[in-house]
């Protein structure tokens, strides 16, 4: 089965050849969506090895979507998501990978609460947020996760049939959301995290904190009452 990793990359210029390197030992198709970077960023993945697109719009889902829309022209078996940060180790694409592979699932979600972290790698307001996401998945669609972990592997069929639309924040909780919904055969996978290289852009500030928790509260709203 064939495979490849989109990795949505806004001002990564530091870490993104990092990951793309890496990335690039297990799976050689690599995509990286330039979400309107005002650094170095595309310039580095692609002297990496990676595929290079860009979305203007800025958003993490918009990213996935255009990352998505270029995979389209030659689909792959598997599509895997990665950080652009270097806080995921990029050799844990092999375990979140194998299972979709092996036929065992359809979506794997990397877990950064099942695995290992480095202190201060996921912050307060993330471990709360991701309990109470996951939390509220389980009580309305009684389907068991621990994380909203960016690192995941999922099936290109089963991708499609989600029909994703979230541009923004609730691109992870969404793709949960419809999978649990729809009865699509999911794992959790322990995975590694770290610290990341930069500052992030969502739990970094107060107001990337506030609007992430927001829109994925109200993603699972919406989807709870229809």
């Amino acid at each position: 089965m064939s495979s490849a990793v989109i990795i949505p990359a806004l001002n990564e210029e530091a870490s993104i050849g990092r990951v793309v390197v890496a990335v690039r030992e297990h799976v050689g198709r690599v995509v990286v969506v330039d979400n309107g970077s005002t650094d170095a960023t595309a310039k580095v993945a692609r002297a990496a090895g990676a595929h290079v697109v860009h979305q203007q719009e800025r958003g993490y889902g918009a990213a996935c979507l255009r990352g998505i829309e270029e995979l389209a022209k030659d689909p792959p078996d598997v599509v895997v998501f990665v950080d652009g940060d270097f806080s995921d180790h990029p050799d844990d694409v092999v375990e979140v990978r194998a299972p979709v592979l092996r036929g065992d699932a359809d979506l794997v979600i990397g877990s950064r609460v099942r695995g290992t972290r480095e202190r201060g790698a996921l912050t307060p307001q993330q471990v709360f947020g991701n309990w109470l996401a996951t939390t509220l998945i389980r009580l309305r669609w009684n389907v068991a996760f621990t994380d909203l972990g960016p690192l995941r592997a999922v099936r290109w069929t089963t991708l499609m049939q989600m029909q994703m639309t979230d541009r923004n924040y609730g691109w992870t909780v969404e793709m949960q959301i419809k999978a649990a919904r729809d009865g699509v055969r999911c794992l959790e996978v322990p995975v590694r995290y770290r610290r990341r290289i930069g500052k992030s852009k969502v739990s970094g500030t107060v107001k990337g904190t506030i609007m992430a928790g927001v829109i994925i509260l109200r993603t699972i709203a919406q989807h709870a009452l229809r």
